[in-house]
């Protein structure tokens, strides 16, 4: 059952349906109770949402984020929402699977709401380069790097993934750390990448079949693949979370396991989430700079949206923040 059906069953246009289902006044109560009546002779159950993008149809920012589990992304959309209204921009936000299409998201936005713009949270440059090319209104990626896909009116704004990781692999390197593992993501991903080529540049040993744990980005399934990580790797004495999310999930296992952090296994996060400064032990995390990430995002947005900007893609500094969570170990010839 649809708009349309009812329409049609009711005898009235859709655009009256659309009025007397969002309560609309200028509706007369014959009409209303009309529509009424079929709505609940079929059962029809309005799409909230729906709802709400008709009602603030066109002219907005459409915003849509992959992983409702990420605490950076939820940060993010708190501030990018903020300097939009700031702007006097409209903004709707869509949450979708970490495993979803972003782009068929984002084409059904444009077919539905007529948005003047889009921002991607979480977006995968593979699918983006597959898939964009209809998309014509201007877009931003955020926490991604749309450099290399070369389209005119998709900008990006992120952190070095890669380079960040290599330098929280560094940093436990440097703290003694030899036998490191490391937990999220899938192989290919950049901060993957840049931890294995962390390794392998400091003449550690990383063997991605050990030593890398994949797993989805919330705290239950980090939790469940610390737990078989420690049991495959023994010799860890530290793991690199690549977020903060799943480094809350890896203490608690390390914890289950009779594993004290950082005695035992230090453990460093990334993203740098509000959360980080209140775990007992404090994270040690990659601080990504999310204000300036928004502000930048937003300005570069709203100019290709008023002024015809062209697109910008901008790597934004990271920061190691030391916290309570990673212990030093005694390097070869100390104490000597």
């Amino acid at each position: 059952m649809t708009i349309k059906d009812i329409a049609r069953l009711s005898g009235c246009g859709v655009a009256t349906v659309y009025r007397v289902l969002n309560r609309h006044p200028d509706v007369s109560e014959e009409t209303r109770r009309k529509v009424m009546g079929v709505v609940e002779a079929q059962g029809f159950q309005p799409n909230g949402n729906a709802r709400r993008l008709k009602q603030r149809s066109g002219g907005g920012i459409a915003v849509i984020v992959k992983g409702s589990q990420n605490m950076l992304f939820a940060d993010l959309v708190e501030r990018v929402q903020r300097l939009l209204r700031a702007a006097d921009r409209d903004a709707s936000v869509s949450y979708l699977d970490e495993d979803a299409d972003e782009v068929a998201c984002a084409l059904q936005l444009c077919r539905e709401r007529k948005p003047l713009g889009l921002i991607f949270l979480g977006g995968d440059p593979a699918l983006l380069q597959r898939e964009f090319a209809p998309i014509r209104i201007p877009a931003l990626l955020l926490t991604g790097s749309a450099a290399p896909l070369g389209f005119a009116n998709l900008s990006s704004i992120t952190t070095d993934d890669e380079e960040a990781a290599y330098q929280g692999v560094r940093f436990l390197a440097e703290q003694g750390h030899r036998h490191i593992g490391v937990l999220g993501a899938q192989p290919d991903s950049s901060r993957v990448l840049g931890c294995q080529r962390a390794c392998l540049a400091l003449g550690l040993p990383f063997h991605p079949a050990l030593q890398h744990e994949p797993c989805r980005y919330s705290m239950a399934e980090a939790y469940a693949a610390a737990r078989r990580l420690a049991a495959r790797c023994r010799e860890l004495t530290a793991i690199f979370a690549v977020s903060d999310v799943m480094a809350v999930g890896v203490i608690r296992a390390l914890s289950d396991l009779g594993q004290r952090v950082p005695w035992d296994v230090s453990v460093v996060g990334y993203d740098g989430v509000p959360l980080a400064g209140y775990l007992v032990p404090r994270l040690t995390t990659v601080r990504q700079d999310t204000q300036y990430m928004a502000e930048r995002g937003v300005k570069v947005l709203l100019d290709m949206i008023e002024r015809g900007g062209a697109p910008v893609h901008e790597v934004v500094a990271f920061r190691l923040v030391t916290g309570e969570s990673v212990a030093r170990l005694s390097l070869p010839g100390e104490g000597l």
